[in-house]
């Protein structure tokens, strides 16, 4: 195809004429810097994995743009810094990625997804030791970022570990070890602990769960929209049910209008 030619290209190249007239004519766009950039794009790429568990072609659209556009102005923002630029963005990415699919871009073969995701974790393994990496106070926790949510970076904490073996041989392990862990808060909370004990127990507590998860191969970030999703249907009925009476209403009323909802369907 003709890059010229490719509608793709084009749209990409005016979306790049509007961001950088944004970050020369708009004050804000002016003061932003690539730290400043870098929450904005942690809550835009939350807001495309909102918009495609809704499964809304538009809103996923429209998210992605928002995406997109973040990943263009920073672009701009290191540019003007002397740093780097979307030119390199793209090349680095692009080669990255034929270096890591050898099944597609090379001789190598792959069988499922499973041998691809080894080939692919044997390459960066190779990388990391091209670049003197992997040395004396290396982990392979490094690499899992600091920013994820909390549920998240447990979860790829834990599928790290599990590739070297540090991990229960199925789900039974994980969910003794929740077991564990609640009578370990239980017993905590039963004494005189402090709030930082009861903190650190249940964060161990959440860990676990978050490992039950991992091996159900779930993912527990999404497990737990979909339960907050739950819950706000079903309060909603239960606050539609009960009116003005919501307030101070016995406990077990309110469980009876809960259960109505569940029976319900919500």
């Amino acid at each position: 195809m003709n890059p010229s030619a490719d509608p793709r290209v084009e749209e990409l190249t005016r979306l790049l004429e509007v961001v950088d007239r944004l970050r020369d004519g708009c004050p804000w766009d002016r003061e932003q810097t690539l730290a400043s950039m870098a929450p904005c794009a942690q809550e835009e790429a939350a807001e495309v994995a909102d918009a495609v568990a809704i499964g809304a072609p538009d809103a996923i659209c429209e998210e992605l743009g928002d995406l997109l556009m973040n990943v263009f102005l920073m672009g701009r923002i290191a540019e003007q810094g002397g740093r780097f630029d979307l030119a390199q963005i793209a090349r680095r990415i692009r080669e990255k990625l034929i270096h890591r699919h050898p099944h597609v871009f090379g001789e190598a073969t792959a069988r499922d997804a499973a041998q691809v995701l080894s080939q692919w974790d044997r390459i960066k393994e190779g990388e990391r030791a091209a670049r003197g990496e992997g040395g004396a106070g290396h982990s392979r926790l490094d690499e899992v970022p600091q920013r994820l949510s909390a549920l998240a970076r447990a979860q790829k904490l834990g599928k790290k570990a599990a590739k070297v073996g540090f991990d229960w041989p199925d789900a039974d392990g994980a969910l003794a070890k929740v077991r564990e862990e609640l009578a370990e808060l239980e017993a905590e909370r039963a004494g005189t602990a402090t709030r930082e004990r009861l903190s650190a127990e249940l964060g161990d507590l959440l860990f676990a769960v978050v490992n039950v998860a991992r091996k159900l191969e779930l993912d527990a970030d999404q497990s737990l929209r979909e339960a907050s999703v739950r819950f706000d249907r079903r309060f909603r009925h239960v606050e539609s049910l009960l009116g003005e009476r919501l307030p101070g209403a016995p406990l077990d009323e309110m469980e009876r209008a809960w259960q109505a909802a569940k029976a319900a369907g919500l």
